[in-house]
C-alpha cells in the first residue's frame, strides 16, 4: 500500500488534520510539529537509518518524521501517548505498512518493555518533547539502552547542556551523563517558527554516536549514575556536603575523598568520570 500523502508541512493541512479528528495539541505533552521538510530530511539523513534498522522514535504526533524515517526501508516502532494521534497513525497514516510498529502509551513507562523484549534498537530518532526529553535520555542511558546513534530535537539550552565539557556554563550532571558513553554534537538550529504551534523557545538536532569504549566500566556503572545525580543535587554545595545525603559518616566521606584525591572543597563540576568512577568506589 502506498505511503500516506498527507503535506506534514502545510499549517492549514494540520489545522484540517486536528479538526476533522477532533483533536487538539496538548501542552501537557510537549507537542510542537516540526513542519520544515529540509529539516525533517536532514533529521533523517543524521539518523543514518537505512533498511533493516530497528528504529524507536518518541512522540511522533501525525507521522511526519515517521514517514521518512519508514521510506528508508527500516523498522520503525513509534511510541505515542496521545490516543487521538494513535488512531491516526493507526487508521489513518501508515494502514499496512509492514515496517511500523505503534506502540500507544507513556513512552517513559512502557520503553523498557520493548527493550527487555527486543534489545537495543539501531537507531534512537525523535522530535522530542520538551518537558520529558532529558529525562527520557537519562532514562535509556542509567537503564543501559546505549544506541549506536541518537539524534535529538530538543530545546537549544538542553542541547547546549548535553554538549557541555567540563568547564563550560552548561556543564551540568546531566553533561557528564550524556558524555560517558556517547560523543555529542549540536548539528542543527531550528528557530519556532520551523514548528506549529511554535515554542518560545530555539531548538536544536543532537547527535550523539556511541563511542568505541565507555568512559566507565560496565559494572561500575550501576552505581556511578545514582552517585552523579547525588554530587550534582546542589551545585552551590561542596562535593562533601552533597554526599551527606547518603547517611554515611563525616570520616568515612572524608576518607573516600581522600582516596579519590579529591578536595573536600571541590564542587562536582569540577570533577572528572575518572574521579567519580574513584570516589564511587571508595564509597562502595
Amino acid at each position: 500500500m502506498a505511503i500516506w500523502d498527507f503535506d506534514y508541512t502545510s499549517v492549514s493541512a494540520v489545522k484540517s488534520m486536528l479538526s476533522e479528528n477532533t483533536l487538539s495539541m496538548t501542552k501537557k505533552f510537549g507537542q510542537n510539529f516540526l513542519i520544515n521538510d529540509q529539516a525533517l530530511n536532514k533529521i533523517t539523513e543524521l539518523s543514518t537509518a537505512k533498511k533493516g534498522d530497528k528504529v524507536w522514535e518518541v512522540g511522533p504526533g501525525f507521522g511526519a518524521l515517521t514517514k521518512k524515517l519508514i521510506q528508508t526501508g527500516a523498522n520503525v516502532t513509534a511510541f505515542e501517548i496521545d490516543h487521538g494521534f494513535c488512531k491516526v497513525l493507526r487508521e489513518q497514516a501508515f494502514v499496512d505498512q509492514e515496517n511500523f510498529t505503534l506502540i500507544e502509551g507513556d513512552a517513559l513507562k512502557n520503553w523498557k518493555e520493548i527493550f527487555e523484549k527486543e534489545g537495543t534498537p539501531d537507531v534512537i530518532c525523535a522530535n522530542l518533547p520538551y518537558n520529558v526529553g532529558s529525562i527520557f535520555i537519562a532514562s535509556l542511558i542509567e537503564n543501559r539502552c546505549i544506541a549506536p546513534i541518537m539524534v535529538f530535537t530538543l530545546q537549544s539550552e538542553v542541547v547546549s547542556r548535553i554538549c557541555a565539557q567540563i568547564g563550560d556554563e552548561d556543564y551540568s550532571g546531566f553533561s557528564l551523563l550524556t558524555n560517558v558513553d556517547y560523543t555529542c554534537k549540536e548539528a542543527l538550529r531550528l528557530k519556532s517558527g520551523n514548528f506549529f504551534p511554535p515554542p518560545n523557545v530555539d531548538s536544536s538536532v543532537v547527535i550523539m554516536t556511541k563511542r568505541d569504549k565507555s568512559l566507565i566500566e560496565e559494572p561500575d556503572a550501576l552505581a556511578f549514575f545514582p552517585l552523579v545525580r547525588v554530587l550534582f543535587s546542589q551545585r552551590r554545595k561542596t562535593v562533601k556536603n552533597n554526599l551527606k545525603a547518603l547517611k554515611k559518616s563525616s570520616q568515612e566521606i572524608d576518607e573516600a575523598l581522600q582516596k579519590a584525591g579529591i578536595s573536600q572543597t571541590e564542587r562536582a563540576e569540577k570533577l572528572t568520570i575518572e574521579q567519580i568512577v574513584s570516589l564511587e568506589r571508595a564509597l562502595r
